[in-house]
């Protein structure tokens, strides 16, 4: 096993430099000129060539890319540093360094996602399991009628929606947003409790439209594992229902959806990106719309970074977790 991971990560390592030029190709490719949204049309000409020239966007784009990844200073003592040395550049929207730029957003981003992701899972498995054990009963019927309405609805409706009922008509819960105004006048509790009234209805959006789909995907694989041959073999000799069900089909029902938590993990960096502008939160989903409309070069590609990272390490410890509950997978 530890070959392996020591492969996947080598790999992982190729697919990200990868991944980054193609994202540096495909920005320098886009129409628009970077930082164009930032410029005063007013300014002078000279200016604008000064501010290219801090920025290192007058170099041709081989140049940009290697200075960006840190490998100018091979050549070029006097070369910026870059990803190499631990700098990610400068923000030309913001003018602060991008690292001290995204870390606030990407821990809002990733906390709202990962409780998201964790609630989901708690609540799918167990419905998918309670609506394949009572196949076409009324209970069943009720569940896959709340799925179909959750894979129908849009996200950012229901947000809306919620934003309306619980914010407007009946102001019980903040409009958006992650803080209140008086928020570092809270004491701790009262900052926790601040945070929890914020999360709520981003929450509740993000866990009804994926508890729609997995509870289906759960659902469909008990179903086929308990018309298995073993199945009818482990409930003729005896064994009661719950023994059946969690000790012996479960095992087998949830591989399938092991490897789908390596997807839902690498998503969880863009997954609620509309719904982040929708609901204001300040997270990675707002930061991004930002980066694209200014064309700001160096906080785009540390972002599509970041994005590669996760789904490198999403797909490896899906797989490595894959191999932890299946005895019969082996990566030696």
């Amino acid at each position: 096993m530890r070959n392996y991971i020591l492969r996947r990560l080598m790999f992982g390592v190729v697919l990200i430099f990868l991944a980054t030029i193609v994202s540096f190709t495909i920005l320098k490719a886009s129409p628009g000129e970077a930082g164009a949204a930032e410029l005063d049309p007013r300014l002078s000409q000279e200016y604008i060539d000064q501010q290219k020239r801090l920025s290192g966007l007058d170099r041709p784009p081989v140049e940009q890319y290697l200075n960006w990844l840190g490998l100018g200073r091979l050549w070029q003592k006097d070369a910026p540093s870059g990803l190499l040395q631990g700098n990610m550049g400068l923000s030309i929207t913001f003018k602060q360094p991008v690292g001290q730029v995204i870390a606030p957003r990407l821990a809002a981003t990733l906390a709202l996602n990962v409780l998201a992701l964790t609630l989901t899972w708690l609540v799918a498995l167990p419905l998918g399991i309670y609506a394949a054990v009572n196949q076409y009963k009324f209970p069943d019927k009720v569940l896959s009628s709340v799925s179909f309405i959750g894979m129908s609805l849009p996200g950012f409706f229901l947000a809306l929606l919620l934003l309306l009922v619980f914010a407007g008509i009946n102001p019980w819960l903040p409009p958006g947003g992650l803080r209140s105004i008086d928020h570092h006048l809270l004491s701790f509790g009262g900052k926790l409790l601040d945070y929890a009234a914020h999360l709520v209805i981003p929450l509740v959006v993000l866990v009804f439209g994926a508890l729609a789909g997995l509870q289906r995907i759960s659902r469909g694989n008990m179903l086929e594992v308990l018309r298995l041959q073993y199945i009818t073999t482990a409930r003729a000799k005896g064994l009661s229902q719950k023994k059946v069900i969690y000790k012996h089909a479960l095992r087998n029902a949830i591989n399938p959806l092991v490897t789908l938590l390596g997807y839902q993990f690498a998503a969880l960096f863009s997954g609620a990106a509309l719904l982040e502008i929708v609901l204001n939160y300040p997270g990675m989903g707002q930061l991004m719309l930002e980066a694209l409309r200014a064309k700001d070069q160096a906080l785009i590609m540390a972002s599509f970074l970041i994005s590669s990272v996760m789904l490198v390490l999403g797909n490896l410890g899906a797989e490595i977790l894959l191999a932890w509950v299946d005895p019969r997978i082996s990566y030696a």
